[in-house]
């Protein structure tokens, strides 16, 4: 295991601006109730403080200089960064493989455990999180409760459409620093790092080549079990050496 000191102090760090910035909203709140108590003024006070609150966590705004979105603390603000810096804080010690966001990275942990507690009735594939199958079914149900204000098209989950739209309003701000390409979304952005990185994490088991995208392999596959089937030659690849 990793010495987990560098990760405590930046989520102290953190953790300490965040608990300044609840103290002053805990401290709003009991000024309200004080007034609210002794009946002074206590619905436009309590409505002044609203809004006094509202103007101090609009001031509090904390702008990506790299895609213009707006962030309510200097902690959610660094953790946007990562995005588009690469900073990859939580490291598996089973595997190597990094991640930006903890939640990411406590998901990814699963996998090791093979803790997999929501499965699906109609298909039987499992999943991490209940909010994730219940998206899921949607596939089953056809349901597409979630449609483009512009266009009309619809679909079954509101990530979907917030990328649909994305691509309405030309926004892409992931960026590559390598070649300065712009993404629409940090997996799109993610696939494409592997252009410069070299890495091919999908493998074919039949012939061990190895592929960037998911796609190409699918494609493979169906190429060379199309072929196998014709070809009784093929069906000494299985003792090829792992290709790159």
């Amino acid at each position: 295991m990793k010495d987990p000191e560098p990760f405590r102090t930046k989520h102290t760090e953190e953790q300490s601006e965040l608990i300044e910035e609840n103290k002053e909203h805990d401290k709003l709140n009991k000024e309200e109730d004080k007034h609210v108590k002794t009946g002074e003024n206590s619905l436009s006070h309590s409505q002044t403080k609203q809004k006094d609150l509202k103007k101090r966590r609009d001031e509090k705004s904390f702008i990506c200089t790299q895609c213009g979105k707006s962030l309510r603390s200097k902690p959610g603000l660094k953790n946007h960064m990562r995005i588009h810096t690469g900073e990859k804080l939580f490291t598996c010690d089973q595997c190597g493989k990094s991640f930006t966001e903890s939640s990411n990275f406590k998901k990814h942990m699963n996998i090791h455990t093979g803790e997999k507690l929501h499965e699906c009735d109609q298909c039987g594939k499992t999943f991490l999180w209940s909010s994730v199958l219940k998206n899921h079914l949607k596939i089953h149900s056809k349901e597409k409760p979630h449609s483009c204000s512009l266009c009309g098209k619809s679909f079954s989950q509101l990530q979907s459409l917030k990328v649909h739209q994305k691509r309405h309003a030309g926004v892409r701000e992931y960026k590559c620093f390598d070649c300065k390409k712009t993404f629409i979304t940090a997996p799109h952005l993610k696939r494409h790092l592997m252009i410069h990185t070299g890495e091919k994490p999908y493998h074919c088991t039949v012939c061990r080549k190895s592929f960037n995208q998911s796609s190409n392999l699918r494609v493979h596959k169906r190429f060379t079990v199309s072929r196998s089937s014709s070809d009784p030659t093929l069906s000494g690849l299985m003792s090829f050496p792992h290709q790159t």
